[in-house]
């Protein structure tokens, strides 16, 4: 139970950072590929606060995001809209980390508000039930 509480303080931290570029006024290339990095590393870091969840709370081990994500669901933490949404931001997240497409950089950078709403939600979600 302490690992999942470290988890999730990490993962409240993540999407601290995430927010304040969200939020940023000056909108630029820089910025906006500083905000898809924070978008990374505060999904991971959610993810994996959600996988420990399962482990500990729910007696589930899963060893990959999209399977966190399913789980999530079936247990109630997710709805099945928002999980189109998180298995949407997988695949996002995968292309962000795996290349560099300025096109596609603009694409998902367009999507990060509805995002950083759904982390928020996901990791409220996951504090209520511990």
């Amino acid at each position: 139970m302490e690992r999942l509480k470290e988890r999730i303080e990490m993962a409240t931290k993540a999407l601290s950072a995430f927010r304040e570029i969200i939020h940023y006024h000056e909108v630029n290339d820089i910025v906006r590929d500083a905000a898809i990095q924070r978008f990374e590393f505060t999904f991971e870091a959610s993810w994996k606060a959600a996988k420990q969840y399962l482990y500990d709370i729910e007696g589930l081990d899963l060893g990959s995001p999209k399977g966190v994500i399913r789980c999530c669901r079936e247990v109630g933490l997710l709805s099945d809209d928002e999980t189109i949404l998180a298995l949407k931001m997988v695949d996002n997240r995968n292309l962000t980390v795996h290349t560099y497409n300025e096109e596609l950089s603009l694409e998902i950078f367009q999507q990060l508000p509805a995002y950083l709403d759904f982390i928020e939600k996901w990791l409220k979600q996951i504090e209520k039930r511990c």
